[in-house]
């Protein structure tokens, strides 16, 4: 069990740098051997060193547990044989974290509704069915027999978390080291605003009734409902959602199984920001339930998409911009790409940077989409995308120091990570381009899958019903 309070600044600091350092030299250890071929047998350490990682991670909670979460579902840049070590230790922390001391659970339920447990809920079940990065979330009932889940924020993960942030904060001249060009303080805003969001559980029930009103009857995408006259500022209270975890879904379904759930994956996510201009930044497998519909019209699965923590709405000048940039990628019109990446201040105007190199680079971003179709989302492609980024041996490294990051595009950078990783593990193929080229204003394309059709079909009633 995981302790009433949570540690201070100083301490919660000191557990990362110990287990960091440990681990680089691990990973560190690791790649050279990988290189040269010395070592045998790697994965015994790598397995202790990946269970004590996790072990620290998730009992820190906040800021510190969600870089796990992240690097569970990543291909990290690791040989094989010593990459699925990390995967498998870093994956509980997605849905099986060490759970929070039960009083204290029960303490922040009875702040939030001035009630104890047992006057609010019909039945309550103490044992998490999941324990996340600042929260854990649990079975319940209603007076009205509904059954719904319980968000329940971890007391004192708030503070943990900005304290995490303020520790980032005291790597700006690192970072500025590092990438001259970059502007740390609007991208540490944008850190904020997001991280105030996912503390916020009544805002994040606003965006999670925002995608629940959208896709409401959708014949594939399912986005739980709110029950909104229960949600506080620490507990945020859904419709409870029967379905398959998505790394059981992986290891026990069939190759078409695996290409339609891919397929509602990806709409879901070029969906909502082609249509709303919405997307959630939270990718990673935990988030995915497939459920069993028991109809033969629909495919007989749908998945349900859960966590709305992290949000965030493009404007109409933001998201053409956006568009404007990809489509010259497609054509191949280098120009046009290298002058609206300047407009959009990825390439600072002072900066002197090989254009033809930060072209590349951008068409590998947007390869899914750009390719030739179809396309097949591999481990070995969501690999390569993020050693483009993070690897300073890789061809792109000294022009991408020289970049700045936009803040709107912070998300957008976890989104991609993490949707080339999961559609990796499904070895989706598709003709993607024609996907999203679906869910663009400007363009009017026809279904390209017979999801498509669906899709197009639940979307002419829905505008027709005046609702969107």
């Amino acid at each position: 069990m995981a302790g009433k309070g949570l540690g201070g600044r100083i301490g919660r600091g000191t557990r990362i740098a110990r287990t960091g350092f440990k681990g680089a030299r691990g990973v560190a250890g690791a790649r050279a051997r990988g290189l040269v071929g010395r070592e045998t047998d790697p994965v015994a350490h790598h397995e202790q060193l990946a269970e004590h990682l996790a072990e620290v991670l998730g009992e820190m909670k906040g800021a510190a547990m969600k870089l796990g979460q992240l690097l569970s579902f990543v291909d990290l840049d690791l040989p094989d044989d010593v990459k699925g070590a990390y995967h498998r230790a870093l994956a509980d922390l997605r849905d099986a974290a060490p759970p929070f001391d039960p009083e204290a659970i029960d303490q922040v339920l009875t702040e939030e509704f001035g009630a104890p447990v047992e006057q609010v809920f019909a039945s309550f079940d103490p044992d998490p069915l999941a324990a996340a990065s600042i929260g854990q979330v649990h079975a319940a009932k209603l007076d009205d027999g509904r059954e719904v889940v319980v968000k329940v924020q971890y007391p004192g993960v708030a503070e943990a978390v900005r304290a995490d942030l303020r520790n980032a904060e005291s790597f700006a001249p690192l970072a500025r080291f590092v990438s001259p060009n970059q502007e740390i303080e609007p991208l540490l805003e944008e850190l904020r605003e997001r991280i105030d969001d996912e503390l916020d559980y009544e805002r994040e029930a606003q965006y999670q009734r925002a995608f629940a009103s959208r896709y409401a009857g959708h014949p594939f995408i399912h986005v739980p409902d709110i029950v909104g006259e229960m949600c506080r500022k620490r507990v945020l209270v859904s419709e409870r959602v029967h379905g398959e975890r998505f790394d059981a879904f992986v290891a026990g379904s069939d190759a078409d199984e695996r290409q339609r759930v891919g397929e509602i994956i990806f709409r879901y996510a070029f969906g909502s920001i082609g249509r709303f201009r919405l997307f959630n930044g939270d990718p990673h497998p935990g988030n995915y339930l497939v459920e069993e519909t028991g109809s033969a019209a629909d495919g007989g699965r749908r998945v349900a998409f859960l966590d709305y923590g992290s949000v965030k709405m493009f404007t109409r000048e933001r998201y053409a911009s956006m568009r404007r940039i990809e489509q010259a990628m497609a054509t191949g019109d280098r120009d046009t790409a290298i002058d609206r990446l300047r407009a959009e201040g990825f390439l600072p105007r002072n900066a002197a940077v090989d254009e033809d190199v930060v072209f590349e680079w951008f068409q590998l971003y947007t390869r899914a989409v750009t390719a030739e179709q179809p396309f097949e989302f591999t481990p070995e492609f969501a690999a390569e995308v993020i050693r483009s980024t993070t690897d300073p041996r890789n061809p792109y490294s000294d022009v991408l120091r020289q970049l700045n990051l936009p803040p709107d595009y912070l998300l957008l950078n976890r989104i991609q990570w993490g949707l080339n990783s999961v559609l990796g593990q499904l070895r989706a193929r598709n003709d993607w381009h024609a996907i999203r080229d679906e869910y663009l204003e400007d363009e009017d394309a026809g279904a390209a899958t017979d999801l498509g059709e669906q899709d197009a079909q639940w979307w002419a009633e829905h505008a027709t019903a005046g609702r969107w």
